[in-house]
């Protein structure tokens, strides 16, 4: 592969609702381009961009892989990406260093649940997007529809950049609106022969020309001024103004499209050498000493180097992707300046697939890979010493799903924690945790899905067995009603010198999340003042064990107002001894009652998906808050028991056809309904 400059580099990532053909897109580009011979197909697992094992073996796309295209003398950098909700913690990774996005969209389905998604991320980073509607060959595909869906779903005016040519089986070609020409597909399945428009489209091109006229006037304000006088506007000034109205997100450009058949491929990969930007035209945000600062994509000005994804094998250790947003990256020593820590690059090479090509240095703009970093991971900055730039990292999304974890063999604890935390460093939307409260520990993921494949490849790379359950619910207790003058004598008498400690306590439940007080509220000698925190250290064991289910005892302020004290037999661990037994009597004659960790969630939902939302928050013992508009959906804002909320996102996503999403994070803790404390206590002392 040659060397190229930044300017002649193009970084998209193409992302979609699961099925949409994203992956055959890649494939066909690759395939058009030369990087590839012949075309690999989905289903056979034989395609560039879906090669681990994991990916052949469910036929679809879980992790954000680069391909390099190389077009009219361009690299085009083209990083698939997973159209499943479980796996989006890879599209962040991939569009944080995109510059454009294509959203692939199918011909028959239209606008999906996860269009909509990929859609609202790829706008977070403001990406300028382009679509490409698939599958034309397909039977009742349709073009026209599928853009109207893009119209009212997406709330986005698309512009027709190409024309389909036939439809179903008998598509052969497309009309290419900014050349106005018609591009068929030559019998060798591969090249693009130019030639005429066909008649019976003609009158719907001349339709869809003035359409991207229009479009194009916009993106430039001289070419606005021209267009509203009624001037005629050049092919290079259309050409110009839709390049300008794209990369300003102004206009949404369109093409019909077949990957299988291979048609309307080359006419894509010329809009993206001609109007995509260039990392040379993105402005770099980056931090020096905590000041905020711009950079460029200059290949001589200072390193500025991002780690966007890594990859662990338990054999040539760590593979870190990353991209070069300033300076050139080369055999050399530089600085982790997100971790403070020296790293040595020792090689780099152009990703593509699964294929490393080696390279001697990495220009700004362009993704590379190197190995075996000491201290480097996803999300970490790359600079040199004498200027410490820092950029922001991958913003990944939130876990929506917990389970218990536990090894198939017994004893096998240390290795399994050890397997899938490494899982964990090259998955940062993977969380691996310990909850001490029930002793278990807990992987939380995106979804199902996520968290089979994390444990796949964690039995795959490092020989881990694991097995799941529901996580149990760290619950709390408190005291259900106050209790005062609780007397407590503590007395052993042995052959030496005795034990002897007498107290007496008020005992009062606090407001949720009050905390724990203890009051000294002895006047005098009552009890010796060496004594007084020996009281409390017994009270705030006996708290920490529980006493109705063994969960900590919360909210409580705990006074102690008498006692007395032995001059020989008082010491330590007897009035220690006095705070846990005099805890113990005080919780049986207050009551315990439990408490349950209750949830903000925030559910953001189509507006036709509001009513069974809501009805189904109401059978999760939830509360709604409140509500807002958001663009076309709503925003409920509610607390649910935690209890209630096992699989909620698959029955979220099966309520909204895939088009809601929440996050959900700890509010409060509350008190247990009394019938269903009799079953939870009961369930939980059965085992």
């Amino acid at each position: 592969m040659r060397d190229y400059t930044t300017d002649a580099i193009r970084n998209l990532c193409v992302v979609a609702h699961a099925g949409a053909g994203k992956t055959s897109l890649i494939e066909a580009m690759l395939y058009s381009s030369g990087a590839i011979a012949r075309m690999g197909r989905v289903e056979d697992g034989t395609t560039v961009s879906d090669f681990d094992p994991d990916e052949v073996s469910r036929r679809t796309t879980l992790a954000a892989t680069p391909c390099i295209a190389e077009w009219r003398e361009h690299k085009l950098n083209l990083i698939d990406s997973p159209g499943y909700e479980d796996f989006y913690g890879e599209l962040e990774s991939a569009l944080r260093v995109a510059d454009a996005a294509i959203i692939v969209v199918d011909a028959v389905q239209g606008v999906a649940g996860g269009t909509e998604k990929v859609w609202a991320a790829a706008e977070r980073h403001n990406l300028p997007r382009a679509i490409v509607v698939n599958h034309l060959d397909g039977e009742d595909a349709d073009y026209d529809k599928v853009l109207a869906s893009v119209q009212d779903l997406l709330g986005v005016q698309p512009v027709r950049v190409t024309l389909p040519v036939g439809a179903g089986s008998s598509l052969t070609g497309v009309v290419d609106l900014l050349a106005m020409r018609g591009v068929q597909l030559a019998a060798d399945g591969k090249t693009a022969e130019v030639g005429d428009i066909p008649a019976d489209v003609e009158g719907a091109a001349e339709e869809a020309r003035e359409a991207l006229i229009e479009a194009a006037a916009e993106g430039e304000d001289s070419l606005t001024e021209k267009y509203l006088e009624g001037e005629e506007l050049s092919a290079e000034e259309v050409a110009e103004g839709l390049r300008a109205a794209f990369r300003e997100r102004v206009a949404i450009p369109a093409f019909a499209v077949s990957a299988i058949k291979n048609v309307g491929v080359s006419v894509l990969l010329d809009f993206i050498v001609d109007c995509f930007p260039s990392p040379a035209d993105v402005p770099v945000p980056a931090t020096l000493s905590g000041e905020e600062v711009t950079l460029t994509a200059d290949a001589s000005g200072p390193l500025a180097v991002l780690v966007f994804k890594t990859v662990t094998d338990p054999f040539s250790g760590r593979l870190n992707l990353f991209r070069v947003y300033s300076g050139t990256l080369g055999v050399e020593s530089v600085q982790n300046t997100s971790r403070g820590e020296a790293e040595r690059i020792s090689k780099v090479n152009h990703p593509s697939g699964k294929q490393q090509i080696e390279a001697k240095q990495i220009v700004a703009g362009d993704i590379g890979t190197v190995v075996k970093l000491a201290a480097s991971g996803t999300g970490d900055t790359l600079a040199r010493p004498d200027k410490p730039y820092v950029l922001a990292p991958v913003s990944f999304p939130a876990p929506t799903l917990s389970l218990a974890v536990f090894p198939m063999t017994e004893g096998d604890d240390d290795r399994l924690i050890a397997g899938i935390t490494r899982i964990a460093d090259e998955d940062p939307s993977f969380h691996v945790s310990r909850n001490n409260d029930t002793k278990e520990t807990i992987i939380s993921g995106l979804g199902e899905q996520h968290l089979t494949v994390s444990l796949e490849r964690a039995k795959r790379k490092f020989n881990v067995n694991a097995r799941t359950a529901a996580p149990k619910i760290a619950y709390r207790e408190t005291f259900a009603k106050a209790v005062k003058g609780v007397e407590y004598t503590h007395k052993k008498q042995t052959g030496g010198s005795g034990q002897y400690a007498r107290i007496v306590v008020d005992v009062e439940p606090l407001p949720r999340g009050g905390g724990y007080e203890f009051v000294d509220k002895i006047f005098g000698g009552a009890i010796d003042q060496q004594y007084r925190p020996s009281v409390d250290k017994g009270m705030q064991a006996s708290m920490t064990e529980g006493v109705l289910c063994g969960f900590p005892v919360v909210d409580l302020r705990v006074s102690l107002v008498d006692g007395k004290t032995h001059p020989v037999d008082s010491k330590d661990i007897a009035f220690q001894i006095a705070g846990r037994e005099g805890f113990k009597k005080a919780a049986e004659m207050a009551g315990i009652v439990l408490l349950e960790p209750v949830m903000n969630l925030e559910i953001l939902v189509p507006e036709d998906s509001m009513g069974d939302v809501i009805g189904d928050l109401n059978g999760r013992r939830g509360h709604v808050m409140g509500m807002d508009q958001v663009n076309n959906r709503q925003l409920i804002r509610a607390e649910v028991p935690l209890a209630e909320m096992s699989r909620y996102h698959t029955d979220l996503r099966a309520m909204t056809r895939a088009r809601g999403t929440f996050t959900m994070t700890l509010s409060h803790y509350a008190e247990v309904p009394r019938e269903a404390q009799e079953k939870i206590v009961t369930a939980i002392k059965q085992g």
